[in-house]
């Protein structure tokens, strides 16, 4: 059965934000961050039949309310576009520390609007897809334009939106004012624009200005029929067959990797998000290989280095444990501590004219057990002949070749 988890995590100016993220009952062939349209929230009929829909195909989907709507904490007042977008890239943020970083994100409505100015900001992101979008965010104030002069006299106003009140302030329309369709040239993903030409809210001309300022690989979808707020389910269904369909094309490299078939000692190294994070398999293994967030990865593994010294660690207490079993040792426990450094070489050939750096692994062993000095001192010359210990201190020559189709 597919799971619902209800989700808070800070926003773009630290308040509280409640999401929803709903995740299929297989390995997901990628996750989705979709972004509701303008002052609506994540529960509107139109996301979570989309968020549905997607899940049942077999995508996870995150879906929140933005700052001062629905569940989420703060202040509609204080908010703009540009906090949108701080909004969805936090929420990316969340997901990619849960390991999820979201391959997709959808827009409907300004939501489409949104995500096409944060996924500059989410390297994961492969695809975005806007569901009647306007091009800009300045095609909002349409939807108060016989409160705008009364704004900019007062600095705020309380305007009718959708039978709601909300308050808008001067730092909203100077925000949007500043919007535009150039920085989509630079998007860099492929892009899934989806409009129907009968909608009376943003008209179509808008999904061909996007689509005008994008790169390929671009596409485009006809939802004939459909209204802005998608209020019919089967057009949503449609919307999100669409959507899966193209995807699969680019999740292909974020679905559960496949375990290649490999020979005892053989190990095979794939990309897993196209940054830093790794799949690493044997022959009956898989583990994840990735750089800490300081150096742009997302630290769901251990680095390289991490990796050199787990070798050399689990080869030294393997060794000890094999020898004192041999032996008749009354070892209980072994623990080995490594540590990886690069210090300066001091006893080299011209090191004081141009100095050298010599790489050091320091192992510290830590033995348990009714074990007497002679005994210890044994384990500890058995250390140094574990087999890497041995490999990485020895000729060691490393052939690199390209590999074939």
């Amino acid at each position: 059965m597919p799971q619902r988890q209800k989700i808070e995590f800070p926003g773009q100016d630290g308040s509280t934000l409640a999401g929803l993220l709903e995740t299929p009952d297989t390995a997901p062939l990628g996750t989705a961050l979709f972004a509701h349209c303008f002052t609506c929230g994540k529960d509107i009929a139109a996301a979570s039949r989309i968020a549905r829909a997607l899940v049942a195909r077999g995508y996870a989907v995150m879906r929140f309310d933005f700052t001062g709507l629905g569940n989420s904490d703060g202040d509609f007042a204080n908010t703009h576009f540009s906090s949108n977008v701080g909004d969805l890239i936090a929420a990316a943020a969340y997901l990619r520390d849960k390991d999820r970083a979201p391959q997709l994100l959808i827009g409907h409505s300004l939501g489409g609007t949104a995500v096409l100015n944060a996924a500059h900001d989410i390297p994961e992101c492969r695809g975005v897809v806007t569901i009647g979008s306007p091009a800009d965010a300045q095609h909002v104030s349409k939807q108060f334009a016989c409160d705008i002069e009364r704004i900019e006299s007062q600095g705020e106003a309380e305007v009718k939106l959708g039978g709601r009140s909300f308050t808008i302030r001067q730092s909203f329309l100077d925000d949007i004012r500043k919007t535009d369709v150039d920085h989509i040239a630079n998007l860099k993903r492929a892009l899934l624009v989806m409009h129907s030409p009968t909608d009376t809210i943003v008209d179509v001309s808008h999904a061909e200005r996007i689509y005008k300022a994008a790169k390929h690989p671009k596409s485009f979808v006809d939802l004939n029929g459909a209204d802005h707020l998608l209020s019919k389910a089967h057009d949503a269904e449609f919307v999100a067959s669409m959507i899966s369909g193209w995807a699969s094309r680019l999740t292909d490299t974020t679905r559960a990797p496949t375990r290649p078939k490999l020979e005892k000692g053989i190990v095979q190294v794939d990309e897993r998000d196209h940054r830093f994070a790794l799949d690493v398999f044997s022959d009956d293994h898989q583990w994840i290989a990735d750089e800490p967030k300081i150096l742009g990865g997302r630290n769901s593994g251990p680095d390289p280095y991490e990796q050199l010294l787990s070798a050399l660690g689990t080869c030294t207490a393997m060794t000890l444990r094999m020898y004192a079993e041999r032996k008749g040792l009354a070892l209980h426990d072994v623990s080995v501590i490594l540590h990886h450094d690069r210090e300066h070489q001091t006893d080299c050939d011209g090191c004081e004219q141009s100095p050298k750096k010599i790489d050091v692994l320091t192992r510290e062993v830590k033995l348990t057990g009714n074990l007497d000095t002679a005994s210890r001192e044994r384990l500890l010359e058995i250390a140094d002949k574990c087999p890497v210990h041995r490999t990485l201190v020895g000729d060691i020559e490393i052939r690199t070749q390209l590999a074939g189709d």
